[in-house]
Formats: C-alpha cells, sequence, structure tokens
C-alpha cells in the first residue's frame, strides 16, 4: 500500500516530506496533524493533471492507514508558473479535503503568455498603468447575497488570520468574535495577473462571509499575491474591503 515511487519510505517519512515541501501546511487542522501520527502505511496516486500556456498544476491524492483501522485523505496540489513555456519553481499546497483543493487550483492563474502591463519597466506606459491601478481600487458589481454554510466556520476563520502576514492584521478582538461564526461564504472578488518589478505576479482578493452566533454577519478580506522580492506567496487580511484594495495597489506600485 506503501507509495510506489519509494515503497520502503515509511509512512512517517513520507508525511514529514509532504509537510515539510507544503507552503501553507499550518493551516492544516491540528486534529488531522495529530491523527496522521498513527499512520501505519499509505499510498499516492495521481488524481488530476492540466497543463497549458507554460503553467501546469495537478492534484495528488495521499491516503493513509491509521492505528485504530480508519483512514485518512491529504490532497496535495503542486502547481508551477513558469512563462513563455519555461516551467517554473514548482509549488505545493496541502489540504484536508478535495473541495478546498479544487478551489484552491481555481484560484491559480488559467495561462498567462504575455503581459505589456509591466508597471515597473522603464517604458512605462502611463495610460496602461492608470488602468492597472484604476482596475484594481474599481468596487466589484453588488455580488448576490451569500449562501452561508454551516462547516467548522469558526476554525475556517482562525486558519485565515493565521495565515495572515501583514502587520495591520485584525486583532485579538476581532479573533475572539469570529469564534462565534457557525457558518461562513467564501467568495473570489478580484483576480487578476500584472508584471510588477519585472516579474509575473498575480493578485486575488477574497471576500470571507461569517455568520455569527447572535445573527449578524462580518467579514474578513483575503489578498493572496505573489509580488514578493523572491515571487513567494503572501497572504494578507483586512477588516475592510477598501483596506484590502489600497494593499493592493500598494503591491502593484512596488519598483
Amino acid at each position: 500500500m506503501n507509495d510506489p515511487i519509494d515503497p520502503y519510505e515509511t509512512s512517517e517519512t513520507h508525511l514529514e516530506r509532504l509537510l515539510g515541501r507544503a507552503l501553507n501546511s499550518f493551516e492544516l487542522p491540528d486534529a488531522t496533524v495529530e491523527r496522521l501520527g498513527s499512520a501505519l502505511a499509505h499510498a499516492s496516486s495521481l488524481h488530476s493533471s492540466h497543463h497549458e500556456a507554460g503553467l501546469h498544476r495537478a492534484t495528488y491524492r495521499h491516503t493513509y492507514l491509521l492505528s485504530d483501522g480508519s483512514s485518512l485523505t491529504l490532497w496535495e496540489l503542486v502547481h508551477g508558473t513558469g512563462c513563455h513555456g519555461a516551467r517554473g519553481t514548482e509549488q505545493h499546497e496541502l489540504y484536508a479535503d478535495e473541495a478546498e483543493a479544487r478551489l484552491a487550483a481555481s484560484r491559480l492563474p488559467a495561462g498567462f503568455p504575455g503581459f505589456a502591463e509591466d508597471i515597473s519597466a522603464p517604458a512605462f506606459d502611463l495610460d496602461v498603468g492608470l488602468e492597472l491601478l484604476t482596475s484594481l481600487m474599481t468596487p466589484p458589481p453588488a455580488p448576490l447575497p451569500p449562501m452561508y454554510v454551516p462547516d467548522d466556520s469558526a476554525d475556517h476563520a482562525r486558519r485565515v488570520l493565521r495565515r495572515a502576514e501583514n502587520v495591520d492584521r485584525p486583532g485579538e478582538q476581532t479573533a475572539r468574535r469570529l469564534r462565534t461564526a457557525f457558518a461562513h461564504h467564501i467568495t473570489q472578488v478580484f483576480g487578476r495577473q500584472y508584471r510588477v518589478a519585472g516579474k509575473d505576479a498575480g493578485f486575488t482578493l477574497y471576500e470571507h462571509a461569517f455568520l455569527l452566533l447572535d445573527g449578524t454577519e462580518t467579514s474578513l478580506w483575503e489578498v493572496e499575491h505573489t509580488a514578493t522580492p523572491d515571487g513567494r506567496h503572501m497572504c494578507e487580511v483586512y477588516e475592510a474591503e477598501r483596506a484590502a484594495r489600497e494593499a493592493m495597489e500598494l503591491r502593484a506600485r512596488v519598483r
């Protein structure tokens, strides 16, 4: 049942390898990681694969047999973002639920063979630059009312806040309030790829809307981008949509 690529690799070593290379391993529920500590055997298989315009992504299913006789599956998303057909550095993400892996895959660029908008290039087109920044700051069309889903929403809010790297992220008061969340809804409200500082960078904005026990609603606004010096994926979280859009604009101006 062990991984056919390396039939002699123990499940413990296999799990350590998965967690070590995953960018978001800290997002896995603590209970899931604790259960995996009793894994006796494992099997890995390719679940899906997609290649387009120099980009590639694949999803792998890793199933573990636990000491209590039950099984547990991790879904690994592997993707590269090479431009003009060049294969870039592979990135790995882990999810405990197939639906989360599908959502993460849908967030990836669908294919961007080239971009004219390089806001850091010397030959900067002012009209194009203004259009780029305007698109970042323009509010989207009025969304449909969220369809809230009860699904361990308090833990989802905790994971969103935990992965935020911005210093002005929501504080303890917000975290305490979100512990009463019992349903949530995720909406992608913006997504686009640009060239920043001579490199391709993706910007995506998500609204995580929560329904609380007192009947009120509140949202976290998550900015995901790769406008970092080394192209690393980075998450920032804000309490207001305007603050999130201003953060994207600031990142897009980095030279």
